[in-house]
């Protein structure tokens, strides 16, 4: 086989591979995914800006790319890196394959790694910087062209819709408004599904603009980077505590627990795919849940905050939901809507339904 990529990580290993996609050189964060499907998505999800997505499912691209999975309208992670990678789906809604997708958008592929042994690495030693280059760039170079290259804080600002726009769905009950911080299309879907009308707002709206749009309930969404970078998102939050209810998920959830005075920290490795068991502690059940993060709210911030913890990882114990009943607000560092599955959690967009039917029938 001839190698054409290589693969360099901070810690100085190196892995050969070949390239699909953009024949570009990309610096940029390597995370793993554990998912078997759902690599459309995956490409397409705003969470995954400024990162390289490890496939530890070893077969991607089979079913090609179809034109109505798409997550958002961005091809976000800065590279992709399969076992193998196959041009030929086999799949009669398929449009265009996925190595033309990301050749497209300017993104790096990169194949014929043994990815999960990688994934392995990535687990033990933590997340880290790489480079997706050409297969003759040395290690003392490529780790050079690391260092050099600055670590981005404006994830978000660039994944966020630049105006807004809207979402109606037929006999609407409920208006929300969306805080758009990287969202993906089927949480749009989920709430319109709930009889809810949407205006999604760019990330930066100001608590008093949204207050004018008369909303029965506010959404935060997820979306990529460090919560602590958000600072307008945060402060527009503690202005709107105790106006409406409140649901935010994943980055949502992040910044909703720091405008309530909690704080948040990087995880070793992250929580990334469809199959981490969730416990919800009002129930004891259990959930099966989809998952694209990288940081959490640290449990014992929360006391004195007036946020109490209503979900938790089982796996180690993280915090995946807090709750104010007093304010009617309420996040999931988990994704409900995922797509595809499990749908263990979608009753959570009745929960933010009928915390927005109390206010309406008590007013």
């Amino acid at each position: 086989m001839q190698y054409d990529k290589k693969l360099i990580l901070e810690d100085g290993s190196e892995y050969l591979g070949t390239g699909f996609g953009a024949d570009v050189t990309r610096v940029c964060e390597i995370v793993f995914n554990t998912s078997m499907a759902g690599y459309q998505e995956i490409v397409s999800d705003p969470s995954y800006t400024d990162q390289a997505v490890v496939m530890s499912y070893p077969l991607i691209g089979n079913y090609g790319i179809t034109d109505e999975d798409f997550e958002s309208k961005l091809i976000a992670p800065s590279g992709f890196i399969v076992r193998d990678i196959n041009d030929n789906p086999s799949n009669f809604r398929w449009a265009k394959t996925l190595p033309e997708l990301l050749e497209e958008a300017n993104v790096p592929g990169i194949a014929g790694i043994d990815t999960r042994m990688l994934v392995r690495k990535i687990r033990d030693r933590g997340t880290m910087r790489c480079i997706i280059c050409d297969a003759s760039v040395s290690v003392s170079e490529g780790l050079a062209k690391i260092s050099e290259t600055e670590i981005p804080h404006d994830a978000v600002k660039r994944c966020s819709c630049k105006k807004k726009w809207y979402s109606r769905t037929s006999n609407p009950v409920f208006n929300v408004v969306a805080i758009d911080c990287g969202m993906k299309t089927n949480i749009v879907r989920m709430l319109n599904k709930n009889k809810c009308n949407v205006t999604i707002v760019p990330y930066d709206t100001s608590s008093e603009d949204i207050l004018s749009l008369h909303p029965d309930g506010i959404f935060i969404s997820n979306g990529p980077g460090d919560p602590e970078d958000v600072t307008e998102v945060i402060e527009t939050l503690k202005n709107l505590r105790g106006t409406v209810p409140m649901f935010g998920i994943c980055l949502g959830h992040q910044l909703l627990s720091l405008s309530y005075g909690a704080r948040t920290y990087k995880l070793k490795f992250g929580h990334r795919g469809g199959n981490h068991p969730v416990r919800d502690l009002k129930t004891g059940r259990i959930e099966i849940t989809s998952q694209n993060h990288s940081y959490a709210v640290d449990e014992k911030s929360l006391e004195g905050t007036g946020l109490t913890v209503s979900h938790i990882n089982i796996l180690d114990n993280t915090v995946e939901g807090v709750e104010c009943a007093a304010d009617r607000v309420f996040s999931v560092q988990y994704h409900p809507e995922s797509a595809p599955g499990p749908q263990d959690s979608r009753y959570l967009f009745e929960r933010f339904t009928g915390l927005m039917k109390e206010v309406q029938e008590n007013a």
